[in-house]
């Protein structure tokens, strides 16, 4: 019997994860994304012990398509790596029609911008797509990183996520910057 340990494989959740993707980059780049980003849902969602199932959207797109939804929905005009948009407000999010599975949200990533930040930060567009969807996904479940406090229980959800598929700590090596510009590590 070999004296390395095994990676136990994450907890798989009761969860309809739709994945919509809206330009080739995506699939020529990592021809086995749809796969990557289920996996990355379901281990976050799994992470989520109260939630027996869960439904959730997954848009991987063009900078300018998350471009125009930032602008839109959080009055940025630029695009960013992941946004979020939650089906409900944080007290009503365990609520769903009876018999119905819940609807946590939408997650759109822009691929540019995602791929760029990959190459900078030495990891690979597999491993940066995972912890983009795994940030989103705690998202959708109310996490949020806009103080410290908040930000370093989000960052540690993540990373002992990431673990669990065998990706190490995404903010290892990242400067910690003044959240009071409104920027996170990276």
């Amino acid at each position: 019997m070999s004296k390395t340990k095994a990676r136990k494989a994450p907890q798989k959740s009761a969860a309809t994860i739709d994945i919509r993707i809206t330009t080739r980059m995506w699939t020529r780049d990592l021809p086995s994304v749809k796969a990557t980003c289920r996996r990355a849902a379901e281990a976050a969602l799994a992470a989520a012990p109260r939630l027996k199932a869960a439904e959730i959207n997954i848009l991987l797109t063009t900078d300018s398509a998350v471009k125009k939804l930032n602008a839109t929905y959080r009055g940025k005009d630029k695009p960013t790596n992941v946004l979020s948009f939650p089906a409900y407000e944080p007290d009503e999010r365990h609520r769903a029609p009876s018999g119905s599975t819940p609807m946590l949200g939408d997650i759109a990533v822009a691929f540019g911008v995602s791929a760029r930040e990959a190459k900078t930060e030495g990891k690979t567009l597999k491993e940066h797509l995972s912890h983009l969807v795994v940030h989103g996904v705690l998202h959708l479940l109310g996490y949020d990183h806009t103080h410290d406090d908040d930000a370093t229980t989000m960052e540690r959800r993540e990373t002992k996520i990431l673990a669990g598929l065998g990706i190490s700590d995404p903010y290892a090596d990242a400067p910690i910057l003044p959240r009071s510009r409104g920027k996170v590590r990276r």
